[in-house]
């Protein structure tokens, strides 16, 4: 079945900008040209242009016309991120984004509620009682990267009670506690992705067809779970990695 005129319009732009005929930072042709290169009404391009919005691979300016967005994608090793064994500059987000040689900066809020039910059940609590919620809003480059909710049971307040203070843990709550001997030993990792909410769009910036990358960590000490941690990542602009075994003979990165 042959697709609607918008959608082939929408198609050969953007094969044509993952080619690198159109590099990001350069601009579109004209609606009027599209209009007579693909022989549609500039409203059907309109569509078409309107689709790579929605994606993210494209922004409109009035005036200014189509621009291809720049995408510099930032690489997240998930098998080093909190582990304790390596250097850190501060938490492991600002660590990986230094090292990145990229700009780290983030927002939060921290707040008491129950925890969601997905939640209650991976902290082995019960449904509706009392957490601790930790919430980034993180930038690379000043630029929307990710959220990220981190949920600790109320009891751990009593040994470490800054996880309820506001603000930031310069050090990365999980060294944190590690120096009030509730060390994280191991950690069951989930992955997913979805459509953005509403909420997500807003604030990571994005439209309704880039799709969200959700990690869920659920930390444990030796003997129980100390927190879950639900990152929500754009995902145009984000990949992640993990390492897993003798990796000699892949030699250097690439």
């Amino acid at each position: 079945m042959t697709p609607p005129k918008y959608r082939q319009v929408a198609d050969a732009l953007r094969r044509e900008i993952d080619s690198g005929k159109y590099p990001p930072g350069s601009r579109l042709p004209s609606e009027s040209e599209l209009s007579g290169r693909f022989d549609a009404s500039r409203n059907t391009v309109r569509s078409g242009l309107g689709v790579l919005v929605s994606e993210g691979l494209i922004t409109s300016s009035q005036g200014l016309g189509y621009e291809v967005r720049s995408h510099e994608v930032f690489e997240l090793n998930a098998s080093k991120f909190e582990n304790l064994n390596f250097p850190q500059n501060g938490d492991a987000y600002n660590t990986d984004v230094t090292n990145a040689g990229r700009r780290p900066h983030q927002t939060f809020r921290v707040e008491m509620l129950p925890a969601p039910k997905d939640v209650s059940e991976r902290l082995r609590i019960e449904a509706g009682t009392k957490s601790v919620l930790r919430f980034c809003h993180r930038y690379v480059d000043d630029v929307p990267w990710s959220t990220q909710a981190t949920y600790y049971p109320g009891w751990l307040v009593e040994e470490a009670p800054r996880l309820a203070e506001p603000g930031d843990i310069a050090e990365g709550t999980t060294r944190y506690l590690a120096d009030h001997g509730i060390t994280q030993v191991g950690y069951f990792d989930e992955l997913s992705a979805r459509m953005p909410t509403p909420d997500e769009a807003r604030l990571l910036e994005v439209g309704a067809g880039v799709p969200m990358l959700l990690w869920m960590r659920t930390g444990y000490s030796e003997s129980k779970p100390i927190r879950c941690t639900i990152t929500t990542f754009r995902g145009d602009l984000n990949r992640m990695n993990y390492e897993i075994g003798d990796l000699s003979a892949r030699g250097e990165s690439l």
